[in-house]
């Protein structure tokens, strides 16, 4: 048995049915949970793993660019 990182309900399911990167909705607080891990599996708040990847993607950019030579004068360009 599982308990909800949001509300600490138990949740009910079949941890063998599920995969890592499934969302899995908790019945008592309505949460969206991402499976982290499977073993043991590991739950967190989707939109916690959101922001995450979200971030991991930013850094991703900014190590591209660096790679291309992009020049700090290129910043110049944006409007403020």
């Amino acid at each position: 048995m599982l308990t909800c990182p949001v509300c600490a309900a138990d949740i009910d399911i079949e941890e063998e049915d599920f995969d890592e990167g499934d969302n899995i909705g908790c019945d008592e607080c309505g949460a969206d949970l991402k499976v982290l891990g499977k073993t043991p599996l590991d739950l967190q708040p989707a939109d916690e793993t959101d922001e995450e990847d979200e971030d991991e993607l930013y850094d991703d950019e900014a190590h591209e660019d660096l790679a291309a030579g992009a020049d700090e004068d290129e910043d110049d360009e944006w409007p403020k």
